[in-house]
């Protein structure tokens, strides 16, 4: 009989944030070596992960000729590196240091014959160590793990269904290793005033093509410090039309944080709702009205109906 696993389970911040911290920064090494493989696209959705029935990956990468990828198995507690003339190089994920973590990267891809360089500072953390010079962080908790990728998954199917409501411009659902969460972003398709950036270990430039058009945007962030620690779904404009903070959102337990400038909806509100998945769409689609409403978007030229398997859209 096949084990029956919860869709949405508990993620206690406290219980978990040392491996939270690390698995961050071991997301980023893996994500860095995309940075440095791909192409330049628009809103650097180059660089993210995505997620998969077993974990996250970075999806095929080009070299020499064919390709290679780096995928994280939150069920075996596997870092696999595989190429497309089907050579296989892993190693268990476990306690140890960002720094072993970091070397056990390099040997892997040296032993496939991949040479990549990396910028080894961390980005968009404070106070960082670069990851070769990082013993500090090394805890890695299978359990915890697992849950978070779980959680991944499940705001995953969420987010693409609420993807496919959208006729304009719309993001993949996708994972930022540099801000450890997973987004979808609607765009207006007008352009932004220019974002002032700021962000720490991160070049203004980046920031300000990331934000080089009008978005709404929406993802889930595990927690980590700052105003809100605890797992939360988020919501934001940018630029934030005027009466946006005061706008009314679903379900009941989201709230605006005027220290983070988005709508928030805990983690836990959502997993113990009476329907999960109603709850974080609706959260989802009433902080999405709120932005385009308030900053007056196209929305009858912009929107059509939710998507159905097997059903092609009317028009």
């Amino acid at each position: 009989m096949a084990k029956i696993i919860e869709r949405w389970p508990e993620l206690p911040y406290n219980a978990w944030k040392d491996t939270r911290d690390t698995l961050h920064l071991w997301t980023q090494i893996v994500g860095k070596i995309r940075l440095a493989q791909m192409p330049w696209q628009n809103h650097s959705w180059h660089v993210t992960l995505y997620v998969t029935a077993r974990g996250l990956t970075t999806g095929p990468m080009p070299w020499n000729g064919g390709s290679f990828q780096i995928g994280f198995d939150f069920i075996d507690h596997v870092l696999q590196i595989r190429t497309s003339d089907g050579r296989l190089r892993e190693f268990s994920l476990r306690p140890m240091p960002v720094a072993e973590f970091y070397a056990g990267v390099v040997v892997s891809l040296a032993d496939l014959g991949i040479s990549v360089r990396i910028h080894t500072m961390p980005n968009e953390i404070p106070d960082a160590v670069p990851f070769d010079q990082d013993t500090v962080h090394k805890s890695y908790d299978p359990d915890y793990a697992h849950r978070f990728w779980r959680v991944l998954l499940a705001a995953n199917e969420v987010f693409a269904k609420f993807r496919t409501g959208f006729l304009g411009k719309v993001s993949p659902v996708h994972f930022f290793w540099g801000s450890f969460d997973l987004a979808v972003t609607r765009f207006s398709g007008r352009v932004a005033p220019k974002h002032p950036g700021g962000v720490p270990h991160l070049p203004n430039a980046v920031a300000q093509e990331a934000y080089s058009h009008e978005v709404s945007s929406a993802g889930f962030w595990p927690g980590g410090g700052g105003p809100v620690e605890y797992a939360a779904f988020y919501s934001y404009a940018y630029p934030a039309p005027e009466g946006f903070a005061s706008a009314t959102v679903r379900p009941g337990e989201a709230f605006f944080s005027k220290e983070l400038g988005e709508f928030i909806l805990p983690y836990d509100a959502v997993r113990t709702a009476s329907d999960p998945d109603k709850a974080l769409m609706e959260f989802l689609q009433s902080t999405y009205e709120a932005a385009a409403n308030l900053g007056k978007w196209d929305r009858k030229a912009l929107e059509c109906a939710f998507g159905e398997p097997g059903r092609v859209r009317a028009v």
